[in-house]
């Protein structure tokens, strides 16, 4: 007999949705539990369904929490890229950089790499997973420099991949610091003092084409 009323929806429609709940409670748990507290358990229970669904969709706890961070970094990107189109002088990137830096941590979006790196350290072959998904900041970082500095010398000089793995590292160090600290003053001390050192750059920039 056919039942009468809406037809239910196709499995892949459903095992889709069900993914897309277990990947945004997972960023949720890492935000609010931390890594230690992103069990499949309770990430089902945030998504609302049975906590055999993690393994039946993503094999694993932690492919579940490397989703998460996927999800994350992809909406940062895109977000970042396209602020990145309207900047044009150093000043500008360092306050884009300094705006980024707060909705990272307003959204909660830095504890999610935050407690990745951090359950890294007990959780054998997550660090080079995790590492493997910072390499793309690196190229990131050095499309940005070389939007704004690429007609410069300065990038003559210093290599931009190198400035752009120390920029990373810094920016991580810089979340890691102030999500476990609750206090963010001394980082955006930091940018502070960047933006005004800025038009420096950009002077110094300009006196060394002027004297090629």
């Amino acid at each position: 007999m056919v039942r009468t009323g809406s037809a239910r929806r196709p499995a892949n429609e459903r095992a889709a949705d069900t993914r897309r709940a277990l990947v945004s409670a997972a960023c949720d748990v890492l935000r609010t539990e931390g890594f230690a507290g992103a069990t499949a358990r309770t990430i089902a229970g945030r998504a609302g369904c049975n906590q055999g669904l993690v393994f039946y969709h993503f094999g694993s706890v932690v492919n579940l929490l490397l989703a998460a961070l996927d999800e994350v970094s992809a909406r940062r990107r895109d977000r970042y890229e396209a602020a990145l189109e309207s900047v044009d002088k150093t000043s500008e990137l360092v306050a884009l950089a300094a705006q980024i830096f707060s909705e990272d941590l307003d959204s909660g979006d830095a504890a999610v790499l935050v407690e990745m790196i951090a359950g890294a350290a007990s959780t054998p072959g997550l660090g080079a997973a995790v590492k493997e998904r910072i390499a793309p900041w690196n190229n990131f970082a050095v499309a940005a420099l070389e939007s704004v500095l690429g007609r410069s010398p300065i990038l003559q000089v210093v290599e931009a991949s190198e400035v752009a793995h120390a920029v990373v590292a810094l920016y991580l160090g810089l979340e890691l610091l102030s999500h476990l600290d609750g206090d963010r003053g001394p980082a955006m001390a930091l940018f502070l003092q960047a933006r005004r050192l800025a038009p420096v750059v950009d002077l110094l920039g300009n006196q060394l084409k002027e004297e090629k």
